[in-house]
């Protein structure tokens, strides 16, 4: 880390000093401005990414910027369309995709490790859009600014799915509120939920291999917070694990046929759980630098996500199944129709 930015002076440099940083700045534009920076990385609160992103993208900076890109798909047009009009390299922060243990399962599927695959099944939790709500995180109970249940713990949970086992076909969701009244900080008068904390997905690949995934905020830090079960004709995989908070903030274990498997951590090794995947992300945009490839997911691909997520809970709301020719590509937009549960 070379630089430091914070709203004021003091609070750089108390950040400067913390992460023993050399240079602090009190404006973001100011850290643009230093041609000593390769990489600026976006890890505030989603209605804040716009202007940084196009800030950072102005100054020809490579990025890193935290999932959701933007509050909503609109704006992650926006800023993926700049991405590609700047011609650097964007890495956007779905993290668990370079978990170790999921390269290694993706790599067993591959090779036919289990047999023809015949079903999977996720279970995806955090302790996180309950009942209560963290003061600092009160912004979330809006559903304008882009940081739901559906869109960071759904979004995850959907993108590792795509990850592991490729591109969905077609979207039939359930978004409900099981916690209507939430108390912020320490407040003591309940508040109306507006945004749903929890989600049940069905889905089909474009294999044919039928995906269950439901995703619930609220429930408790003792249990296993993410189960992702691949089941085959010769046996199963499994990745359970993950932290409390969302999976994507821990390390994942991977067994097969109920042992469990040895992963090779590479440079990751060693690192806190909670900077282990996000690590192999920064790994990833590092290697795409040096040698002029593209292979991390990037602002396109959040504007994929975006979609998918936008088709889940437009599929809610309208009681549809939404089908999908493909995973969209860069330049198209996904090839969608409606259907009702009748003529599916």
């Amino acid at each position: 880390m070379a630089a430091v930015v914070s709203g004021t002076r003091a609070g750089a440099d108390a950040a400067a000093k913390a992460f023993h940083v050399k240079a602090a700045y009190a404006t973001a534009d100011d850290l643009f401005r230093d041609p000593s920076i390769d990489i600026v990385s976006v890890a505030v609160k989603v209605p804040d990414h716009r202007d940084l992103v196009l800030g950072a993208l102005a100054a020809g900076k490579h990025l890193y910027c935290e999932w959701p890109l933007g509050r909503n798909l609109e704006e992650s047009e926006e800023l993926a369309s700049a991405a590609k009009t700047a011609g650097v390299h964007c890495a956007i922060g779905l993290q668990t995709r370079m978990n170790p243990a999921v390269r290694q399962a993706q790599s067993l599927l591959a090779t036919g490790a289990i047999g023809r695959l015949l079903s999977a099944r996720v279970t995806s939790t955090a302790v996180a859009y309950g009942p209560k709500v963290e003061k600092a995180m009160a912004f979330g109970e809006d559903g304008a600014n882009g940081v739901t249940l559906v869109t960071i713990q759904g979004g995850h949970t959907l993108d590792l799915v795509i990850k592991l086992l490729g591109e969905l076909e077609d979207v039939s969701a359930l978004a409900t509120t099981q916690f209507p009244e939430v108390y912020i900080g320490d407040s003591t008068q309940p508040q109306r939920r507006s945004t749903p904390d929890h989600l049940l997905v069905h889905s089909r690949l474009a294999s044919g291999l039928p995906v269950g995934i439901e995703v619930a905020g609220g429930r408790p830090a003792g249990n296993t917070p993410f189960l992702f079960q691949v089941v085959g004709e010769k046996g199963e995989l499994l990745l359970a694990g993950g932290a409390p908070r969302g999976f994507q903030s821990g390390k994942l274990r991977l067994s097969m046929n109920g042992q469990e498997q040895e992963v090779d951590e590479g440079e990751l090794a060693g690192l806190p759980e909670n900077a282990f995947n996000v690590a192999g992300v920064y790994a990833t945009l590092r290697d795409d630098i040096n040698s002029g490839t593209h292979t991390v997911a990037d602002f396109d691909h959040a504007v994929q996500l975006t979609r998918l997520i936008d088709a889940a809970l437009s599929s809610s709301e309208e009681g549809r199944r939404k089908l999908y020719n493909h995973w969209p590509s860069r330049d198209a937009s996904p090839k969608a129709k409606e259907v009702s549960g009748r003529d599916a």
